[in-house]
Formats: C-alpha cells, sequence, structure tokens
C-alpha cells in the first residue's frame, strides 16, 4: 500500500510538475522543491525498511543457529554400556564370551550401576592354566565360571577417587544358591593411584591396570589377574591389619609354636559347613602379648596358643551381625567347649569373653567362601 501511495504521489506530482509547467511557467524552482522532499521521504521509508528487513533477516539466521545446535546436540551418540565397551575391547574379548556363556553380558548391557573389575585375556588365560592343561572359558564349569564373573561386580558405581585406603565391598558373588544369600567380600586397598584388590597378585587378588572406564550403567576397570573367591584364611592373608594373627595362625616354631592343626582346620572350612571367625587385629596381640597382657611370660605355651586361636571361631555356622542378639552365648571352638556373650549396645556389638572383658567388632561382615569374619579390637580370653 505504501508503494502504490508514493507511486501515485510521484506520478501526480509529476503530472502537476508538467501541468504547472505548462500552465504556469512561473513557479518552476517551488515544483523542484516539492519533487525533492518526495525523494527524501521515499528514501527514508526505504531504509527503515531495509533496517526492518534486516532484523528480521538476522533473527532467522539466529534460530537456524538454535535449531542446528539443537539438531547437533540431538545426534550425539549414546553412551555404550558395560558390555558395548567389553565387546568392542578386542583385550577383554575373553571376558565377553564368559559373560555370554553365563547369561551375564545382559545383565551388564541393561540399566542400574554397576563396577565392574574386567580381567585382560592374559589375566583369564593364566586362571584357566592354573586350572588344569586343557581348561579354557569354554569348557570350565558354567556354574563355577559365572561365581567368579559376579566376583568381579559390586551393584553400585565407585570411581577409583571414591577408593578409600582401605575398605571393604560386597560383590554379586553369592556363597550359595539359596534366596538371599550373602555375597562375597573384596578386600579393596589404594596406594597413591594404585588400587589393590584381595591383596594383589601375591594373594589371589589383582592391581588395577586401567582405572575409570566409563559407561553409562556404570564404570569398568580393567585388572590384571582374575579375582579369586578367596577363603576366611584369604581374608586375613589379605589384610594387614591381621598381619599378627596370620603370623599366630601360620607358626610352626618359636614363641608361638607349632599352630599347624589350627591352619589346617581353618583350611579344611567348605561353603556346607562354614564357620565364623572373631579376627582380633595387630593392635589386639600387642595388647595382649605385651606388658600385663594374658598371654605373655611363661603363659605362652603352644598348647595355649592353640586354645586362644580356638577361642575366636565358632562353628554354629556363617554368622552374619544382623543375626546376633543381646546377651546370645556362643559356642566356641575348644575342647571342651567354651562359650562367648554377645552384648549388643546402640550401633555397637561386643564379645565378652570368659574373663569378662569385652572386645569390640570394629569390621562386621567379612564374607568369605567358607564363613564369615568379624574384626574385634582385643584378644578373646579363654579358661587357660
Amino acid at each position: 500500500m505504501i508503494k502504490k501511495y508514493i507511486r501515485i504521489s510521484i506520478q501526480y506530482s509529476n503530472n502537476q510538475k508538467k501541468k504547472n509547467y505548462f500552465i504556469n511557467n512561473t513557479q518552476p524552482f517551488f515544483v523542484f522543491v516539492i519533487i525533492k522532499k518526495i525523494k527524501k521521504i521515499i528514501n527514508n521509508l526505504k531504509q527503515k525498511t531495509m533496517k526492518k528487513f534486516s532484523k528480521i533477516i538476522g533473527i532467522a539466521l539466529l534460530s537456524l543457529t538454535i535449531f542446528s545446535c539443537s539438531d547437533d546436540d540431538n545426534n550425539t551418540p549414546a553412551q555404550q554400556t558395560i558390555t558395548d565397551i567389553a565387546v568392542a575391547n578386542p583385550d577383554l574379548s575373553i571376558l565377553v564370551t564368559a559373560l555370554t556363556r553365563t547369561n551375564l553380558a545382559g545383565t551388564l548391557d541393561g540399566s542400574g550401576q554397576y563396577t565392574v573389575f574386567a580381567p585382560t585375556n592374559a589375566a583369564f588365560t593364566t586362571f584357566f592354566t592354573s586350572l588344569g592343561a586343557n581348561v579354557t572359558v569354554n569348557n570350565v564349569d558354567v556354574n563355577v565360571l559365572k561365581a567368579i564373573l559376579l566376583n568381579h561386580v559390586i551393584g553400585s558405581e565407585i570411581k577409583s577417587t571414591a577408593i578409600p585406603a582401605a575398605t571393604y565391598a560386597s560383590t554379586l558373588s553369592p556363597i550359595n544358591a539359596t534366596t538371599n544369600a550373602p555375597t562375597i567380600s573384596m578386600f579393596v586397598q589404594k596406594a597413591g593411584a594404585t588400587v589393590t584388590l584381595n591383596g594383589g597378585v601375591d594373594s589371589k587378588g589383582a592391581v588395577v591396570t586401567t582405572a575409570d572406564v566409563d559407561a553409562s550403567n556404570g564404570v569398568i576397570h580393567i585388572v590384571n589377574r582374575v579375582i579369586q573367591i578367596p577363603t576366611l584364611v584369604d581374608h586375613v592373608v589379605d589384610n594387614p591389619e591381621f598381619d599378627t594373627l596370620q603370623a599366630v595362625v601360620t607358626s610352626t616354631s618359636g614363641t608361638f609354636g607349632n599352630q599347624s592343626a589350627v591352619l589346617t582346620a581353618l583350611n579344611g572350612l567348605t561353603a556346607a559347613a562354614p564357620a565364623t571367625l572373631f579376627a582380633p587385629n595387630n593392635a589386639a596381640f600387642t595388647a595382649a602379648t605385651t606388658g600385663t597382657g594374658f598371654l605373655t611370660g611363661t603363659a605362652v605355651t603352644a598348647a595355649n596358643v592353640t586354645k586362644v586361636l580356638q577361642y575366636h571361631v565358632t562353628t554354629a555356622g556363617n554368622v552374619r551381625s544382623s543375626q546376633l542378639t543381646n546377651n546370645q552365648v556362643v559356642p566356641m571352638f575348644t575342647s571342651p567347649v567354651q562359650n562367648v556373650t554377645v552384648i549388643l549396645g546402640t550401633g555397637t556389638v561386643d564379645i565378652r569373653d570368659t574373663a569378662n572383658n569385652l572386645s569390640r567388632v570394629f569390621q562386621a561382615d567379612i564374607q568369605a567362601s567358607n564363613g564369615v569374619i568379624h574384626g574385634v579390637n582385643k584378644v578373646l580370653k579363654p579358661v587357660l
């Protein structure tokens, strides 16, 4: 409408100019001024129109940029699952075969959050060789394989930065086939950037070689050995807090005498016939064997040491902390049988011995394949 009006005005003005020019030749300058003003108005209208058009173009380009960025975000590939990452890594091919054989590949490809300690092909090869010359991932007992694999999985995401100097974590490997069976514990240590599992390669554990491979459903830590399922003795050996206990149990001569029979009995425990061990830490043994401790001087005989060790083991079964009750009497593995009494407080568990001394549980439910350990801060005293 604006252009039509301008055009009419121009045409009208031109006509008027010619008309005036021929009718009245005395006002040519006036006509010229009118035309010049009209042209100026037209130029101003054009400039305003172009400015508006430029703004529209700018907004349109900005909108295209925003939508383009949005499209780029939508085209970002989805993060891979733990199974996807394992499949893509040629050095984890035996792990993938094992997961497939045991129907665990789908579990680690789904929802949830997991931490997987993934053994390399070399780690699996070393493990299968230890089982026999012809054992492979394809012919090893599938139940054994599944238990081993689950012993490498924790049911939550744990980055290496969240690992303290020493801690226990519960794996997904159950001690038996019963519903809600307790699962095997893993002893995790970190020194600097080095993460060691169940005592490392010198025991039956492993060391993390590549940490924090992030997945959509958790994290992978690649390890250099297959982590074998620990026994009670393995857990004692793996934890430095139990170094003195280990030294006493494995003693064959010297101050503590020959304790081979105790070690043999502990190694003979099975998943079908488990035991519960109240394990004194290093400080507890120091207090008991020095100064006014009860296991000093003439009291330190092989027989007495054996009785003390037996007084920390009950064959009442795999007794978890949740199964303990206040004033519960627990028979111990002495001959004749001597008992301890459980004393429950507010958030505390104490074990009372024959001398009415209380030993505090500082670490409960360290689960092994053939029993459970509760760490205590005093050596329990039997009747010697």
